[in-house]
């Protein structure tokens, strides 16, 4: 089933943005990195557009491309400390910017896997399908990264917050 171009990025721009909004950690990079996805997608559309999954070979480069930034970034900016400054205190707003600031601390396949099960919706299945890993490997990915969430967000420790992901373990 091919569909065009335009209705895909209609479609999915989104929730694209939404990922790399969390891969990223900065609505300019997340973007640039949507930008940057779309651009290498369209260029390969024909055979994107008759795969089986053509939202997950998009998936798929933006998680190259987010990888290969941050290890480029990695590279040329050495990491201080002081990079994470207080909140403000807003209800949700700060934290979702505290839950951000977090996920930019995990390893960045412990990251990914986060953002495509909680962001994306996507099964263990189908995660280990987009990264080519195993399910078991996704599943201990998700475990670690959801127990370093709940040490440095301590509103993710509270009872009333673990309900909804204690069947994901």
């Amino acid at each position: 089933m091919e569909t065009d171009f335009e209705g895909f990025v209609a479609a999915r721009a989104g929730a694209l943005f939404r990922g790399a909004l969390v891969l990223t950690g900065n609505r300019e990079a997340a973007e640039d990195l949507v930008q940057e996805t779309l651009e290498r997608a369209c260029r390969k559309w024909r055979r994107i557009a008759v795969a089986d999954a053509p939202d997950a070979y998009v998936r798929r480069i933006m998680v190259n491309l987010a990888n290969d930034r941050w290890r480029r970034f990695r590279r040329t900016v050495p990491d201080r400390g002081d990079r994470v400054a207080p909140g403000d205190e807003y209800g949700q707003v700060d934290s979702r910017d505290q839950l951000v600031r977090a996920l930019q601390q995990l390893p960045m396949r412990m990251r990914t896997v986060v953002v495509l099960r909680y962001f994306h919706d996507l099964s263990d299945a189908e995660i280990a399908a987009d990264l080519d890993i195993s399910p078991s490997t996704v599943r201990s990915q998700l475990a670690r990264g959801i127990d370093k969430l709940r040490s440095q967000i301590p509103a993710l420790s509270s009872p009333s917050s673990r309900q909804p992901t204690e069947g994901v373990r």
